[in-house]
């Protein structure tokens, strides 16, 4: 049994909530390549050399604490979302630090700790972990932009101390995450601890219409080519067409708008949307996916508008590995008897790209009302000292 000190996990993790500090109660505006993130990335790198780990800033600035020989990797991510809160991935971080921290004092097994970055997508999906999988390539990679016009090259390049080399996955036994539930399911039910069973797929794309720019005043409303009126129509037909192929389940969302030029006294004439679906069946995305194109492509035929689309991204679901599941399974019951349950993530974590490369496992520990991407995302300190000890309950039984 590894033996985790609460007080220095808890201390390093409002360190890092510091960076960024930001809106009410413990809010944080950290997003990746930030100044705030560059600098809680060089605070994280010390802790890790104070711990004994090897630091590994990889090219594209995730930073990697890297134990000797083959090891378990655990982490999660530091960046955060434009406006979110103090534990969404930066949990996930320190859990590892101080798990890793309390292995080697007890002589336990080699643990490695990660913190990937741009998982919260300022560029693509996952970024980070994304190109280290294989999943996405840098070259691919350093094309996209965020929606100011920054490339991902142009962003990655502000990270000191970048090293040209990716760190090689096959020194790692495997790779275990804990994170907030970012769901209601736990705080509702009053349990501790859910060991994920599965993390949903998740697509994701821009789409653009192009109709005519024209005077709010004077243009008659028949005949009108409204870029606005144009997205309208697209979402109304789009909850209608989906309501035979979804389950309650299955989420879907147009998240950022960009309409042009954006004035009160001017017929939008340029609309570009995201869109994003997200579900645990790979086939239902992907009928999902055709039913989004047919239906753009009806909405800009019938009201005479130029129609374009991103690339699109995503990842498809992916179930947990039976035996690191299982290890956090034992250390649940050990540490809260009968306050525990196995649930799937319907939010995309890194532990999906990096099931690419080795066996992965997920941990949750409650989200205080379901908040989460938002300045009042919190959990309570005995939530997470429990969520901690039993990471390192499931560590020592792998070890």
């Amino acid at each position: 049994m590894l033996s985790v000190n609460p007080e220095r996990f808890l201390s390093d993790l409002n360190t890092l909530r510091s960076f960024g500090a930001a809106g009410v109660g413990k809010g944080v505006v950290r997003p990746a390549y930030s100044d705030a993130d560059i600098a809680a990335r060089e605070w994280l790198a010390g802790r890790m050399r104070e711990a004994g780990l090897d630091v590994h800033v990889d090219p594209v600035g995730s930073v990697f604490g890297l134990a000797e020989g083959t090891s378990l990797l655990m982490g999660s991510h530091s960046d955060s979302q434009p406006e979110s809160g103090w534990l969404d991935g930066a949990l996930g971080v320190i859990a590892a630090l101080e798990v890793a921290r309390a292995s080697a004092e007890a002589g336990g097994p080699p643990v490695s700790v990660v913190s990937f970055e741009d998982e919260e997508g300022r560029f693509g999906v996952t970024t980070g972990s994304a190109v280290w999988s294989g999943t996405l390539s840098l070259d691919k990679a350093d094309g996209l932009t965020d929606r100011d016009g920054v490339t991902f090259a142009e962003a990655r390049a502000r990270m000191p101390g970048r090293s040209e080399d990716f760190v090689d996955p096959a020194r790692f036994s495997g790779f275990l995450e804990m994170h907030i539930e970012q769901g209601p399911v736990l705080d509702r039910e009053g349990e501790a601890i859910g060991v994920v069973d599965a993390i949903v797929g998740i697509r994701d794309m821009k789409i653009t219409m192009v109709g005519e720019q024209n005077h709010a005043g004077t243009t008659p409303m028949q005949g009108r080519r409204d870029a606005f009126q144009a997205l309208s129509r697209f979402n109304s037909m789009l909850d209608e067409r989906f309501a035979n192929v979804v389950t309650p389940h299955t989420v879907w969302t147009i998240g950022h708008v960009a309409l042009h030029p954006n004035a009160s006294s001017i017929v939008p004439g340029k609309v570009t949307f995201s869109m994003q679906w997200r579900d645990g069946d790979a086939d239902r995305l992907g009928r999902m996916e055709t039913i989004i194109r047919e239906t753009a492509e009806e909405v800009a035929q019938t009201r005479g508008f130029e129609l374009s689309y991103g690339p699109m991204l995503g990842l498809d679901p992916v179930d947990m590995d039976k035996r690191l599941r299982g290890a956090l399974d034992h250390a649940a019951e050990a540490e809260v008897p009968g306050r525990w349950r196995t649930m799937p993530s319907g939010a995309l974590h890194d532990a999906t790209n990096v099931s690419r490369l080795m066996p992965v496992a997920m941990l949750f520990v409650p989200s205080i009302g379901g908040i989460s991407h938002a300045f009042g995302e919190d959990t309570a300190e005995a939530d997470l000292v429990t969520g901690l000890k039993v990471l390192a309950g499931a560590v020592g039984q792998l070890g």
